[in-house]
């Protein structure tokens, strides 16, 4: 271990949640500590660090195990609402993708390629309580006969449902523009022709990844907020990429690092997993996730205090480079300055919006925060961080 000033462990600082006395604050909060007290005091002071980001997550989805019929079937098909859900998993599990769409969306009959409704509407509708429509099909065996099943149900009825998602919170991601001569639809939104505007997402100074930059306390068996309830990180997400480029604050300038995570959907909200339907991209799902960063030393103190304004973002062109797997970053710019609505791309004015809500992300951290000091939350540590270095 580096020599540090201040050294703690995870088993310390639950300790002093059981014992009410930790001291929790947001990684909002945090930025204004670190800089009125330094890193070292900070250290001191603070025990841990509530991050939290609320986007879209289209590498997400649930395991639904619907329950045996009688007689058995072994399902070789599933529809949810009429949304497919992949079944070649054995008997009455399935796996709902939030971006499998309805195939009779009524809005894709008047208006090809847009849909209102796929899984993760299903995902959204499952949580809030609501109904749901299983439909089974099977070609029958002589251990499973049957080969139709059609119910309905609501969360509660399924015996195991889970939120199992491959690729979760993007350590940090692009600002999307376009310098085509026409509109262009992305799963970053609408982006109008000569570069007239610019998309991003994240929420910048709370994103999880981005709090603790080397996953020094983030892994395998990390406890975090997932969807409203309790869920854990069950390895480095797909596509991870910690060899990004990073600044000289350890930063990094790109997608970076991503998560897998796993949680029960029974006890997680529908306000933090909400379906979306992205025009002219397909259907995906906001997801909310928020990550504690326990303050072991000073280093952690310092990352925990980075702001918008010490955060680069790589603004990349989707109308004529990304398609065809290009994609290089024609400039970078802040998270601050995205946040103030405008930034100079090419020596022209940009007018930017937001994908995710730092608001709700804010609120997350807020929740967590509360969790955490009430004793019903304890960090999990990680029994294997993730990778740090490019395999």
């Amino acid at each position: 271990m580096a020599d540090f000033q201040v050294n703690k462990t995870i088993a310390e600082i639950n300790q002093k949640i059981k014992d009410g006395e930790a001291v929790v604050v947001t990684a909002e909060e945090m930025i204004g500590i670190a800089r009125e007290v330094g890193p070292v005091e900070a250290a001191r002071k603070v025990d841990v660090v509530t991050t939290g980001t609320f986007g879209i997550m289209c590498s997400s989805g649930a395991f639904l195990n619907f329950g045996h019929t009688k007689p058995r079937i072994r399902a070789s098909k599933v529809f949810l609402n009429g949304v497919e859900a992949y079944a070649g998993v054995a008997a009455v599990d399935c796996y709902i993708g939030v971006t499998q769409t309805r195939e009779d969306d009524p809005l894709n009959k008047v208006f090809p390629g847009r849909f209102r409704y796929g899984g993760g509407h299903v995902i959204e509708d499952l949580v809030a309580g609501r109904e749901i429509q299983v439909t089974a099909k099977s070609y029958g065996t002589d251990c499973y006969p049957r080969r139709s099943y059609e119910v309905t149900m609501t969360l509660k009825d399924f015996p195991n449902a889970w939120l199992l998602n491959p690729r979760n919170a993007y350590q940090n991601y692009n600002c999307a523009v376009n310098f085509s001569k026409k509109t262009i639809y992305t799963y970053m939104g609408i982006l109008r022709p000569d570069c007239m505007n610019a998309n991003y997402s994240t929420s910048g100074q709370l994103s999880p990844l981005l709090n603790d930059p080397y996953y020094q306390t983030i892994g395998i068996g990390t406890r975090i907020f997932l969807g409203g309830g309790v869920g854990y990180v069950i390895g480095a997400g797909t596509q991870h990429n910690p060899g990004v480029r990073r600044s000289e604050n350890g930063v990094v300038m790109g997608g970076a690092g991503t998560i897998a995570v796993r949680g029960d959907l029974n006890g997680m909200s529908a306000k933090y997993l909400r379906g979306a339907s992205m025009t002219g991209y397909g259907t995906s799902m906001n997801v909310g996730i928020g990550i504690p960063i326990p303050i072991l030393n000073e280093e952690l103190a310092r990352r925990t205090g980075v702001s918008d304004d010490e955060i680069q973002v790589p603004v990349v062109e989707y109308g004529l480079d990304y398609p065809d797997g290009g994609g290089s970053p024609i400039t970078y710019v802040t998270y601050g300055q995205l946040r103030s609505g405008e930034i100079e791309v090419d020596g022209r004015k940009v007018t930017t919006a937001p994908l995710s809500s730092y608001a709700v992300a804010l609120e997350i951290c807020e929740t967590l925060k509360s969790w955490i000091k009430s004793g019903s939350f304890l960090l999990g540590e990680p029994q294997e961080t993730l990778p740090s270095v490019p395999r």
